[in-house]
């Protein structure tokens, strides 16, 4: 499991320390309204369980989410990066950010970092976004990064938008032209 840096984030593997971070940030009604879930939040038990997930899928797919930190600071203030469980529609780059620092284009940050990560490292030519409508904030963050609103799609009874990016042609074909 990789751990990337930008100017002002770590991305790194999900730990035990991250469990009453993530449960705080998806206790919040405004977080949590934008996130696609099959149940309420939860408690630390939930929140320690959905860790141990995002953990095993760096296991089970080679790739995964990361605990986004906040180098200034030390927190844990979100996560990002690729989420493809059996069934889903494609591989998804999603982001979730704690309500403090929303406008701060910390969301924006990591996801241009992972989404630059899985270019290398993930066998795909497309990367998808599941966006609720009413989302205006991750709809200019997936077009910050190059999205495009692809297709709508229903997840649990849901609409969503789905917004995707391709794979940029390798620097190499564009040097032989």
């Amino acid at each position: 499991m990789d751990t990337l840096t930008t100017d002002r984030l770590t991305l790194r593997p999900f730990s035990t320390d991250d469990v009453v971070p993530m449960m705080e940030m998806h206790q919040d009604p405004e977080v949590i309204k934008h996130v696609l879930l099959g149940g309420a939040p939860g408690g630390v038990t939930v929140a320690w369980r959905n860790v141990a997930m995002l953990i095993g899928h760096w296991y089970l797919r080679g790739y995964g989410q990361w605990a986004v930190v906040e180098r200034a600071t030390g927190e844990t203030i979100g996560r990002v990066g690729p989420y493809n469980p059996e069934g889903w529609p494609g591989i998804e780059l999603g982001w979730i950010i704690r309500r403090d620092r929303w406008g701060h284009g910390f969301a924006t940050e990591a996801a241009r970092a992972a989404l630059a990560w899985m270019w290398e490292h993930v066998d795909t030519d497309r990367v998808i976004s599941i966006i609720r409508p009413d989302n205006l904030r991750s709809i200019r963050i997936a077009e910050k990064i190059g999205e495009t609103l692809d297709s709508h799609t229903t997840i649990n009874q849901t609409d969503m938008l789905v917004y995707a990016a391709r794979r940029p042609p390798a620097r190499h074909a564009l040097e032989a032209r």
